[in-house]
């Protein structure tokens, strides 16, 4: 009896560690994987696209082995900080197809599952929000309009989206969320756009007094 409970507790034991050892290199590639997509992120915001590319190519790798290692092992497959890592996978993709203007990728095409695709997503929409910004301060108001109906599409579609957050890693907050980024964006557009209305308007006016005043030096 004492040597059956052995080979049942030595069994459990060697499960175990190597749960253990599956999730530690997890982590590992996680952070790593995060850092990547960061780092893409800002080059893509810096319009570096081949850098973003470039490191969104060594995220690709990272990624793979995530999944790959994870597969007999759900516990850890389906952990926040995995699950984390796949969507700032999938913002960081997204935001270079938005800003670069080329076609976004789908959830098969990165590998991922679909509660992570649409988090990532919606991360990616809120992301615009800088683009917008730093492009106002430029006079780039045409570019912002264009990305904040890319926020709204984005929007309008998760809104449809009506699941259990359990099913579908919190995508109810992460779209309210979304939803008030949205709106304080549209009120920073719609506040430069009556701002450039303003400034054509005064030079308009300056013009039209400069005419009026060089028509009575004539007379």
């Amino acid at each position: 009896m004492q040597d059956n409970i052995e080979q049942l507790v030595a069994a459990c034991a060697a499960k175990i560690e190597a749960d253990h050892a599956v999730r530690e290199q997890a982590i590992g590639v996680s952070r790593a994987l995060i850092r990547l997509c960061a780092n893409s992120i800002r080059a893509t915001h810096r319009s570096d696209f081949a850098e973003a590319r470039r490191l969104l190519a060594e995220a690709r790798a990272a990624a793979a082995l995530i999944l790959t290692t994870t597969t007999d092992f759900p516990a850890i497959r389906f952990a926040g900080y995995t699950q984390d890592a796949l969507k700032e996978y999938v913002e960081a993709h997204l935001v270079l197809a938005f800003l670069a203007d080329t076609p976004a990728p789908g959830h098969r095409e990165l590998g991922v599952e679909a509660a992570a695709y649409l988090n990532g997503l919606a991360e990616a929409a809120s992301e615009l929000r800088r683009a917008i910004l730093d492009g106002l301060r430029h006079g780039e108001v045409e570019r912002g309009e264009r990305l904040l109906q890319t926020m709204d599409e984005v929007y309008s579609g998760l809104v449809t989206v009506d699941f259990p957050d359990a099913i579908t890693g919190g995508l109810r907050r992460t779209t309210d969320a979304l939803r008030a980024v949205v709106e304080r964006t549209r009120g920073d557009m719609t506040a430069a756009l009556r701002q450039d209305q303003l400034v054509a308007a005064m030079l308009q006016l300056e013009t039209y007094l400069a005419d009026g005043r060089a028509d009575a030096e004539a007379r």
